[in-house]
């Protein structure tokens, strides 16, 4: 851990250097041109041209982060319809109590927003979004191997897939690199203190 801080520390270090390093190359060339005596039959200089910063390009969402967010989708549609079955179990009496019937119901109806969330994230290439879905990825195994053990194959296996699928696309590389927050801009005062410690 303590090399990969140190790592950091000198990248961002070296960023500021050439960020300095820029603007002091744009700026020798203005203050030339300012501090040359004008002639008055010399024509007027042209004004330089200002730069206008290029437009980033938008976050190219890789093929792995794509499959996580179309598994964490299609999880959301499962909990989803496991919802309406238990909504269709309490309506017909089925269920133990029926405020405990209501309850799930209401509970997975949230889950299945709160996981289409995520698989939104996902596919906006949110970094936000990661730490969840791998959080639900551990609940989704969870209730596949309960499935299993219950004998509700049908729904244990394609549970287990679509977790595997959803964590081998977030722990792509690829994925990773897009999913990271860009480091935060620091002084370097800030991090000549990390780089000496």
């Amino acid at each position: 851990m303590r090399p990969q801080i140190l790592r950091m520390g000198a990248d961002m270090a070296a960023q500021a250097r050439r960020r300095r390093g820029s603007a002091q190359r744009k700026a020798r060339p203005a203050a030339a041109a300012q501090a040359k005596p004008k002639t008055p039959d010399a024509p007027a200089p042209a004004p330089a041209p200002t730069a206008v910063p290029e437009p980033q390009p938008a976050t190219r969402r890789p093929v792995a982060l794509g499959a996580a967010a179309a598994a964490q989708a299609i999880e959301a549609a499962g909990v989803g319809v496991a919802a309406i079955f238990a909504a269709v179990a309490t309506a017909d009496g089925k269920s133990h109590e029926a405020a405990s019937g209501v309850a799930i119901t209401v509970i997975a109806l949230a889950a299945a927003a709160g996981i289409a969330a995520i698989a939104a994230g996902l596919a906006k290439v949110r970094p936000w979004s990661r730490t969840p879905a791998v959080m639900t990825q551990l609940f989704v195994v969870i209730a596949g191997i309960t499935l299993l053990d219950g004998n509700r194959p049908a729904w244990g296996v394609p549970a287990l897939v679509l977790a595997a699928v959803c964590v081998a696309g977030l722990l792509a590389p690829a994925s990773l690199r897009a999913l990271n927050r860009p480091p935060a801009k620091t002084s370097s005062a800030k991090t000549t203190s990390v780089k000496g410690g």
